[in-house]
């Protein structure tokens, strides 16, 4: 997992893929249409979407295998949890179709990263994660774009 402004991705050298991924987000007006956009086909796409954040008790533990996600939010803000996979138990085995495998919550609870415009979480494969949680402020509406980088081009 990384955790950093949107500013700063040239820290993390992972090559023309990652750099593809940041110029696309650097490019992205606030005002951006809510669908997915190719980059390079299936190896690397962005998805622009929408929502009010839930509590905990309500948003799901996933993983992916194919994928690195890199996960930004352009209005509004919201809590993810993260853990190692090792650290939690299977509830739904992963589907190659939607590259997702999903967690039961665990007892000893999550890490917590809020992520505000300007921030970003790069997630991998060993990365557990709950998206779109509540922050201190209560549920809000928040708009994000969540990029999809093949993890055969890192």
């Amino acid at each position: 997992m990384i955790v950093d402004r949107v500013t700063h991705y040239r820290r993390y050298p992972f090559g023309n893929a990652w750099q593809l991924a940041f110029d696309f987000l650097l490019s992205l007006p606030p005002d951006a249409e809510e669908k997915k956009y190719p980059l390079l086909g299936d190896d690397l796409f962005a998805i622009v979407m929408s929502y009010e954040t839930v509590p905990p008790e309500n948003a799901e533990i996933e993983a992916h295998r194919k994928y690195l996600d890199i996960q930004a939010v352009i209005r509004g803000e919201e809590g993810i949890g993260w853990s190692q996979i090792d650290d939690l138990e299977i509830d739904t085995p992963y589907d190659t179709a939607t590259d997702a495998e999903l967690y039961k919550h665990p007892k000893q609870g999550l890490l917590r990263v809020d992520l505000f415009p300007g921030d970003f979480m790069a997630l991998f494969p060993h990365d557990a994660h709950m998206p779109s949680i509540i922050t201190r402020q209560g549920p809000v509406f928040t708009k994000k774009v969540v990029i999809k980088v093949g993890m055969h081009l890192l």
